[in-house]
């Protein structure tokens, strides 16, 4: 009779293992078929029509576009796993995130949007930049691809890392040949279809992220029992949100890291127009805060209905451990199915950034001499996206790369430090000059990248001290140097008066 009932759980296991790799092929061919879709659409679009989809996105598939490419596999695996381990603590995370969220949607994306198509129709964060000066050097932005290459190749690493840890938990299929198959998809529609088929498949993978992340923690709440009493008890802290003030001030410091995501912040120039931009708003908003309240319940009632368990925080289980208790094959292959959104929603943003930037800052003005025609531009992109997926690759392999959170945070914290004080220096304050945004990027990721190094032990998140030496740079060089000239101050009026007759 044990024998049977042992034979029978196999066999149940086994077939829910079945559901879920189908579900999971099914998923992962949806996502070609609309690379495949918006290839053959805009084969014959230019450079503005790959990198930024002309100019044509809609509010919801904008706001969920933006969201989506913002929450990682870290939103539903590396938080819930902190929340788990740590406690409430963690929760200043989700806060400052919701609160930067909100506050670049309300006052930077209008203003961007505005100021890009009045910098010479801009479309990457790098160009604008540089035209919102009217400036004829290139440093500007072959600084800001460098730092784009190395900090996105790093972020892309903690996607596909996240996917090959997913398909090896629950498949059992060797996580590196994991890797190497959620690379190649996440290619394939980048590739392919450019920012429209990136932002359509986001569109469906934000949709799909939040729908698991609803109903995760609803059902495990129904799952606790009496042992629930005897977890609390072993961890009296665990519901403590005030641990220390560098757990409050570095968890607000990630809601910086908004107002410079180059991936993120692309979509508010993308919007069709400023009214779709207030519905875009308002979409993105609710959609983020509600991701992060659900990813932060997951975290709680997974340490109240599974106990504290040293793997489980350290491969960040969390979320796939719930599922694949609660529910049936079929059912849990489509919430973990949000895990592979989540993480190629996130990468193929990252890969189209880094393209636009090299081919349209770095290629295309410097080695070509602005020589080239679209078709090359955009061919020259995807062999971009290419090379940094084969490196992040080579990272996300490496065993000594550290966690999915790990990864995240210090690209996280690069941008944010480099990009967030120039970016809205430039729309806000019409002193602002050239010297000034050189030296506010460079100054914001060295300032980073030094605190991670060698003030880590300090307990405070290196974008903090990044975003603030960054700030006070930018302002600093700008107030010693040579006032804008009359036709950039022109261009900043030109931006506000566009940005009030549109309103």
């Amino acid at each position: 009779m044990l024998q049977y009932a042992h034979e029978y759980r196999k066999g149940m296991d086994g077939m829910s293992n079945t559901a879920e790799i189908v579900v999971f092929v099914l998923y992962l061919l949806a996502m070609i078929c609309i690379g495949v879709y918006f290839f053959v659409k805009t084969r014959n679009g230019g450079e503005k029509e790959y990198f930024l989809g002309g100019r044509k996105m809609g509010a919801w598939v904008s706001a969920l576009s933006a969201g989506a490419s913002d929450m990682s596999a870290w939103v539903l695996m590396g938080l819930p796993a902190s929340i788990y381990a740590l406690g409430l603590g963690q929760l200043w995370i989700a806060i400052g995130l919701a609160i930067g969220y909100a506050l670049s949607w309300i006052f930077e994306a209008p203003r961007l949007r505005a100021f890009s198509i009045q910098a010479e129709d801009a479309i990457t964060i790098p160009q604008y930049l540089t035209k919102r000066f009217k400036s004829k050097s290139y440093a500007l932005q072959v600084i800001c691809a460098v730092i784009f290459l190395v900090a996105y190749t790093i972020y892309a690493a903690s996607s596909i890392k996240a996917a090959g840890t997913l398909f090896s938990t629950v498949i059992g299929m060797d996580s590196q040949l994991a890797m190497y198959l959620a690379a190649a998809i996440i290619i394939s529609y980048t590739f392919l279809g450019g920012f429209s088929a990136v932002s359509w498949t986001d569109f469906f993978q934000g949709m799909l992220m939040l729908g698991a992340l609803l109903v995760a923690p609803i059902f495990a709440a129904s799952h606790l029992t009496e042992a629930t009493g005897e977890v609390l008890a072993e961890t009296p802290t665990y519901f403590t949100l005030f641990t220390n003030w560098q757990d409050v001030l570095s968890g607000l410091a990630w809601g910086l890291g908004y107002f410079g995501m180059p991936h993120i912040i692309i979509r508010f120039m993308s919007v069709k127009s400023q009214r779709d931009m207030k519905k875009s708003a308002r979409i993105g908003i609710t959609w983020t805060t509600l991701i992060l309240i659900f990813a932060a319940l997951v975290g709680v009632f997974g340490r109240l209905m599974l106990g504290y368990d040293q793997q489980i925080f350290d491969d960040s289980l969390v979320f796939i451990t719930m599922v694949r208790r609660i529910f049936p094959g079929i059912l849990s292959g489509v919430l973990l199915s949000a895990i592979l959104a989540a993480s190629m929603s996130t990468a193929d943003s990252q890969l189209l950034s880094a393209a636009s930037a090299f081919s349209s800052d770095v290629y295309k003005p410097l080695i070509r001499k602005n020589r080239t025609s679209d078709r090359e531009m955009i061919w020259t992109g995807r062999f971009v996206v290419l090379g940094i997926s084969v490196i992040a690759l080579l990272i996300a392999s490496n065993p000594k790369a550290g966690s999915i959170m790990a990864l995240v945070s210090n690209a996280w914290g690069v941008f944010g430090a480099a990009f967030g004080p120039a970016i809205l220096l430039s729309l806000f304050w019409k002193r602002f000059n050239f010297a000034g945004a050189v030296a506010g990027i460079v100054v914001g990721a060295v300032t980073d990248i030094a605190w991670l190094l060698w003030l880590s032990g300090t307990g405070l998140y290196e974008l903090l001290p990044g975003f603030v030496a960054g700030l006070a740079a930018a302002v600093c060089v700008s107030l010693l140097t040579r006032a804008p000239s009359r036709e950039v101050e022109a261009l900043f009026d030109a931006s506000i008066k566009a940005l009030d007759a549109e309103d």
